[in-house]
């Protein structure tokens, strides 16, 4: 019988912030895959758990992935957890989850702390529709193009930053979107929890002398909100397609902005032969 691929989420911060249900499993697993063996040991001295710990991380995420497939279809039952928070939001874990289902291993999430989640609730920046991007891209061209992506994205965006990189980060995204409504949450369920709702300038400022993990907060644009109702049928579609929805959540966008049935929506661009 093959075992079960736990994904465990761990706090962010506060190590209160665990589910009793967490601690169950970490307790009756036979391994815990970590992305750091140190981290991940703090947690469970604090519990009084004693487990078998094997490291799982970024640098050695492919052949770690073989192992834990191995111990899973040996009967053995593994926690995946990363050094906070939910793995595979940001942190590794896509990968032995994707191995995990082709090999039909059961893969079970155990819900937790996310730090983008508690970021974007506590903001006061809507939360009906957002899109979370993680860390921007490295890569100048790369970066420039996600940047203007935000530009142009009518919902929330939440992204992930390094203090040390947070100060550039803001620069970049003024230059190109501008003095939008930006939220910084640092710290999240520590000691020094804090939200910083200032202007641009004042955030580039502040954030001189920034610690810890920063989850940024974007307000959508409301360019799209004033040029939407002036708007074709094709132009719609042609700027939902470039935010890379699928046809069929193009037609509900638009059906709910222009506030019509879909099927007269669908029932168009089949005739104008749009796909």
């Amino acid at each position: 019988m093959q075992g079960k691929l736990y994904i465990v989420a761990t706090p962010i911060g506060n190590l209160e912030d665990i589910t009793l249900r967490a601690l169950k499993i970490l307790k009756e697993v036979d391994i815990i895959a970590a992305e750091d063996t140190r981290q991940t040991l703090k947690l469970l001295n604090h519990y009084g758990i004693t487990k078998h710990l094997i490291s799982y991380h970024r640098h050695n995420e492919e052949i770690k992935s073989k192992v834990i497939i191995e111990k899973l279809k040996n009967g053995e039952d593994v926690a995946l957890v990363s050094d906070a928070g939910t793995p595979g939001i940001s942190d590794p874990g896509e990968e032995v989850i994707n191995l995990a289902i082709e090999e039909k291993i059961e893969v079970i999430p155990i819900p937790g702390a996310c730090a983008m989640v508690n970021a974007l609730i506590c903001s006061g920046i809507d939360t009906k529709e957002f899109t979370f991007l993680g860390f921007l891209p490295l890569n100048k061209k790369l970066r420039k193009e996600k940047i203007h992506y935000i530009e142009k994205a009518n919902k929330t965006i939440i992204l992930y930053e390094a203090p040390h990189k947070i100060s550039n980060t803001l620069r970049d995204l003024k230059e190109i979107i501008g003095d939008r409504k930006i939220v910084l949450a640092r710290e999240i369920t520590k000691i020094h929890e804090e939200f910083l709702r200032e202007d641009i300038d004042e955030l580039i400022e502040k954030c001189k002398s920034l610690k810890g993990e920063i989850v940024i907060i974007i307000e959508g644009s409301k360019v799209q909100e004033e040029i939407l109702p002036n708007m074709t049928l094709e132009e719609y579609y042609d700027l939902y397609k470039k935010q890379g929805l699928t046809r069929n959540e193009i037609i509900k966008k638009i059906a709910r902005d222009k506030k019509t049935n879909k099927n007269e929506i669908y029932q168009y661009f089949l005739n104008k032969n749009i796909n």
